[in-house]
């Protein structure tokens, strides 16, 4: 059965994200006062092949670790849903 993944990559909460502060501080110059602590990150959509969801979302996270992520600096979730 084919899946599609949607996988949102973000910076950790713990560390500082340049562009996200870039944006806060544009968006309260052009106005928009109520915006506070923007955070920047990747959103992966991405077709898989597999026999079962549990086995779609274990390929999924195995391909996070090995090549969509750092995991020094960032983070992941994904839902999973067919086509």
């Amino acid at each position: 059965m084919k899946y599609i993944a949607e996988i949102n990559i973000m910076p950790l909460k713990a560390l500082l994200d340049p562009q996200g502060k870039a944006v806060t501080s544009s968006m309260k110059n052009l106005g928009f006062k109520e915006v506070s602590n923007v955070r920047i990150g990747k959103h992966i959509t991405l077709e898989i092949e597999a026999g079962s969801e549990a086995e779609a979302g274990k390929r999924v996270e195995e391909a996070c670790h090995k090549i969509l992520i750092n995991p020094i600096i960032e983070g992941f979730d994904f839902t999973l849903h067919t086509e």
